[in-house]
């Protein structure tokens, strides 16, 4: 997912961009949205085969922060100081919006769905507006208390609240806690004063995230538990690291380098929304990996919580971008929470 507080940039100073921009922008955001698709899935596998979420999170991290490390050191060229200068946004950003985003969601799909906790991570555009409301007197607009309105009752038929359905409070709690984890990041991403070049924000998230969760299980505040054992899915058995590698490099480097880009080439607007397919990929690989296939009414609440949220994004007040502006899409990374 991707930040929802900048316009489209899909126009230049002579027109609409090309559409082999356009049609290369719509390709990476679907395999950005594809790839965090898969996180979920391959984490639930490794989590029953005896890992903790703690200690399937922490490697991901790392891993994701190891292959990211180049791209980010090129995008940092000739601008270094301005990581140092951005310490306390990119501390805020690995503790709030990548630590504690994915360890809550991993914690949540160990107890439930890996879709509904997913879907419960997607009402963090609901939670920023509300927080923007309380905190900044901002008013939203009828579009966006409607979309805030669909996306609630969604997440009542998503959690199967009205047929008595079996739920897990304490797993609903850590998907809550990996909404707020989203919700941060979008107010920490929101700044494109910082001058610090989205990759490397998303880059020295990582590298914090990774550090801090690792000293935390060192230290025995998070349990560290992680096996050798081959990790079954629904169409295979495979070996330990094979998801865990899949994790850090597919679902972590592949889709924020993906997500970045496609954001240059779409804009962070059009971006966001296309991101929402990680919802239906989402379900479509813990269908596949794990046989998690949501009822019917569980379905049409999740197609109510996007329909929520696209009527949220649409309702939010489109800033004109200046041609300065249109290269600077700080917000427009993907969520690291997912």
């Amino acid at each position: 997912m991707t930040a929802l507080t900048h316009d489209d940039a899909l126009s230049g100073p002579h027109g609409p961009t090309a559409s082999p921009r356009l049609a290369a922008g719509l390709l990476l955001a679907l395999v950005s949205a594809t790839a965090f698709g898969t996180s979920g899935a391959l984490a639930r596998g490794l989590i029953e085969s005896g890992w903790s979420p703690a200690a399937a999170v922490t490697l991901r991290i790392l891993v994701a922060a190891a292959v990211l490390l180049v791209p980010v050191a090129w995008s940092l060229r000739g601008r270094w100081h301005t990581l140092l200068q951005n310490a306390r946004l990119v501390t805020a950003y690995g503790v709030g919006a990548v630590a504690g985003a994915q360890l809550c969601y991993f914690q949540a799909i160990a107890r439930m769905d890996v879709g509904m906790a997913l879907l419960i991570e997607y009402t963090a555009p609901v939670a920023v507006v509300v927080w923007l409301w309380i905190r900044r007197g901002e008013r939203p607009g009828p579009l966006t208390l409607a979309g805030a309105v669909v996306a609630a009752l969604g997440l009542v038929l998503v959690l199967d609240l009205l047929s008595g359905g079996e739920l897990d409070p304490i797993g609903v709690l850590w998907a809550l806690g990996a909404m707020v984890g989203a919700a941060s990041y979008f107010l920490l991403s929101a700044d494109e004063s910082s001058g610090l070049p989205p990759l490397a924000l998303v880059g020295g998230g990582l590298v914090v995230a990774g550090t801090l969760l690792g000293l935390a299980c060192l230290v025995g505040v998070l349990p560290w538990a992680a096996t050798t054992a081959d990790v079954t899915y629904t169409v295979g058995t495979v070996p330990w690291w094979v998801p865990l590698l899949a994790l850090g490099v597919i679902a972590g480097a592949v889709s924020y380098l993906t997500g970045v880009a496609a954001a240059r080439r779409l804009g962070s607007r059009l971006a966001s929304f296309v991101a929402l397919t990680e919802v239906l990929m989402a379900l479509v690989f813990a269908a596949l990996l794990l046989d998690q296939v949501p009822t019917a009414v569980q379905l049409l609440g999740a197609l109510a919580v996007l329909t929520g949220v696209v009527l949220v994004k649409l309702g939010e007040p489109r800033p004109p971008i200046t041609p300065a502006e249109g290269g600077s899409l700080a917000g427009a990374l993907p969520v690291a929470g997912s």
